[in-house]
């Protein structure tokens, strides 16, 4: 195991700019996932960690080595893509210990370490088998496998579970930390899906166009984004954002309606700015709450998604309680002061949070 240490990285193609002095400290046995839209750099990053990409600037180093101009094969590092890349005329077990094969290494050490990565990913009874037998779930497990037998210092995976149904990368998903909680190797993720990045991750790299938005734990970015787009890409279903401005201990909405505020900052009374409430943290208060309209009811068994207009604008709010709203309805939302969040109008960056 190592850790690795991405200093003020860059990347161009040509004179198109990539990647912006991306900096990203990760811990020996740490878990960080790299999340963000698709396009905003998060694979190239990863290619470069693994050697597949040169490195325009900065430095990338794995343990106390700087492994810019290493070659892929002497950097000590396994990776597993999203399209498994598994050989179909060779069995599980041969897909399995290739790359021990092509170091040359004795067949009774390249069968113990397949036996062990067979045992820890359930896969014993599927070693005489072919891809073409296998399930997508499985295939998937046998391209960690193949991983697992080169015991590297770092497991690099890029978007490993896009090609799965939804139960299965749920099940994946919770496979491949449990396999991270018993291995203690350094792992970076690649993924688009927030979801797969708050379950996950020791912690997380938001990124956006190139550069990081922000980093750190999952909860703490959920309760304490930075900037509209953090708080906008973290949780789901997304943070509402409503336009507005300050008014003291109130947050005005444009057609006039008022929410409650913590502490605003000094000298922000009728500054425009944006505020911010997650759709869990909507409130029905028919005496305080602001008038609303229902305009689409969502159940999903053990909640209720409600997609209203408040004073001219549409937000998600999210129950837990059973209600039988309907389209039209009027309802009365609130909000709780502890936990909203406010935001510059004009640069994006967080003004408050209470």
């Amino acid at each position: 195991m190592a850790s690795v240490d991405i200093r003020d990285v860059r990347k161009s193609f040509g004179s198109t700019a990539i990647i912006h002095g991306v900096s990203v400290p990760i811990a020996d046995g740490e878990f960080v996932v790299l999340v963000g839209p698709s396009g905003c750099g998060k694979s190239t990053l990863l290619r470069m960690i693994a050697g597949l990409e040169n490195i325009t600037g900065g430095e990338i180093a794995i343990g106390d080595r700087v492994v810019n101009n290493v070659p892929p094969k002497e950097r000590d590092i396994a990776m597993v893509f999203q399209n498994y890349a598994l050989y179909p005329h060779m069995t599980v077990a041969a897909n399995m210990g290739f790359s021990l094969k092509l170091r040359n290494a004795d067949q009774s050490e390249i069968d113990a370490k397949v036996k062990r990565a067979a045992e820890i990913l359930n896969l014993g009874a599927l070693l005489d088998r072919f891809p073409r037998q296998l399930s997508g779930g499985q295939r998937q497990r046998v391209a960690m496998g193949r991983a697992i037998v080169r015991d590297p210092q770092v497991f690099l995976f890029d978007e490993p579970l896009s090609n799965l149904d939804a139960k299965l990368r749920v099940a994946m998903r919770t496979e491949i930390k449990e396999l991270h909680q018993r291995l203690k190797t350094t792992t970076v993720y690649v993924t688009h899906d927030q979801i797969e990045a708050m379950t996950m991750a020791d912690k997380i790299v938001v990124m956006h166009d190139g550069i990081v938005e922000q980093m750190g734990a999952p909860l703490d970015l959920y309760d304490n984004p930075i900037n509209l787009f953090v708080a906008g890409f973290i949780g789901s279903p997304a943070m509402n954002f409503l336009r507005g401005k300050i008014d003291g201990q109130s947050f005005v909405l444009e057609g006039g309606a008022r929410l409650p505020l913590g502490t605003a900052p000094a000298a922000s009374a009728g500054t425009p700015a944006i505020y911010g409430i997650r759709p869990e943290h909507f409130l029905i208060d028919n005496e305080a709450g602001a008038e609303a309209e229902v305009v689409v009811v969502e159940p999903t068994g053990s909640e209720i998604q409600v997609v209203a207009r408040l004073d001219g604008q549409e937000v998600i709010a999210v129950f837990r309680e059973r209600h039988d709203f309907r389209p039209g309805d009027k309802i009365r939302l609130a909000t709780d002061r502890r936990v909203t969040h406010l935001f510059d109008a004009q640069s994006g960056k967080t003004l408050a949070r209470h």
